[in-house]
């Protein structure tokens, strides 16, 4: 316990060393201008990184496995599709995407949908050995992307460059009219996170084991499944899909925080997070001058990690 808080420490110093570098580091245009857009941009960062990295962690603990994450099994390309199917039949002028708050609440709405599907059909079913799961995953995704492709082919070009500004994940056009209720939504998860800490510790003892020691597993996992989908549409729909920051988190702070308490690892992944998103975006934009886009980086590195972790995974179950 006592290295893991040291460890909580230096995770923290680090992520404040990252979040100072960026908030003051060459402030160019006048202090009073670009500091507080710099702060929104953090604001952003902060939230974004801690809404993957609780979703990854709780829905790594009811799938028992740490290779699926919300992300791989599908739902940002439910959120690619939602935004697409609103180009496609309304119009970058409707008030669908004109209107910021509901363009969100559609959005969360069907990644909720769309994953109680998932707990119907897959999840619930102790059927399906967990790589089959990953292989549906990837299949459901592979489709929803086809779907997105096809109809961003007979959208008009116009709004077509219109809606990729949606679909890529960006840190420096933040939507900031959607960032005071991401940062509610983010609290009210918290609150209700706090309340089933111990009994997401029980869970990750397996199902069996969580019935046998009073957990309802089945609504359980219903509630958590819900709880990851809000939290994965909230971060999306603020600053656009990162497909694989939260397995790149979520498995760097289980090999750095040898633990089963959920409020450590939670704690560590979301700190992890901060660092990734927030030192990244100052390498992007101080050392690469915005040349590339951070969401690349990390998808690029996160492919590549995923592999890594399948490899691993086939090599221990040989």
């Amino acid at each position: 316990m006592r290295k893991n808080s040291t460890k909580l420490i230096f995770l923290f110093v680090l992520a404040v060393i990252c979040v100072l570098l960026y908030g003051f580091y060459d402030i160019k245009g006048g202090f009073d201008y670009a500091f507080p857009r710099r702060v929104v941009k953090i604001a952003a960062m902060v939230v974004t990184g801690i809404a993957i990295s609780y979703s990854t962690v709780v829905f790594h603990t009811i799938t028992q496995n740490r290779i699926l994450t919300p992300s791989i099994m599908g739902m940002d390309s439910m959120y690619e599709v939602v935004q697409t199917l609103i180009y496609f039949f309304a119009g970058s002028m409707s008030i669908w995407v004109v209107n910021r708050y509901l363009n969100f609440g559609v959005a969360i709405i069907a990644m909720v949908l769309f994953a109680l599907v998932l707990y119907r059909f897959l999840f619930r079913s102790e059927k399906h050995p967990i790589y089959l799961l990953l292989l549906i995953g990837m299949i459901i995704g592979t489709l929803l992307g086809s779907l997105v492709t096809f109809l961003q082919v007979l959208i008009d070009p116009v709004e077509y460059l219109s809606l990729q500004t949606m679909l890529f994940a960006s840190f420096t056009k933040v939507k900031v009219e959607l960032l005071y209720i991401a940062i509610v939504i983010l609290v009210m998860a918290f609150i209700y996170g706090y309340r089933i800490m111990g009994k997401l510790d029980v869970m990750s003892l397996g199902r069996d084991n969580a019935i046998n020691l009073g957990i309802n597993y089945d609504r359980m996992v219903m509630n958590i499944l819900i709880l990851s989908s809000v939290l994965i549409a909230t971060s999306t729909a603020l600053v656009g899909p990162i497909t694989f920051l939260g397995l790149i988190v979520a498995n760097l702070s289980y090999q750095f925080l040898v633990t089963y308490k959920h409020s450590i690892l939670i704690l560590g992944a979301s700190l992890i997070s901060i660092i990734a998103l927030v030192g990244g975006q100052f390498l992007v934009e101080h050392v690469f001058e915005l040349r590339t886009t951070l969401s690349v980086i990390i998808n690029f590195i996160g492919g590549i990690y995923f592999i890594y972790l399948l490899l691993k995974e086939s090599r221990s179950a040989g």
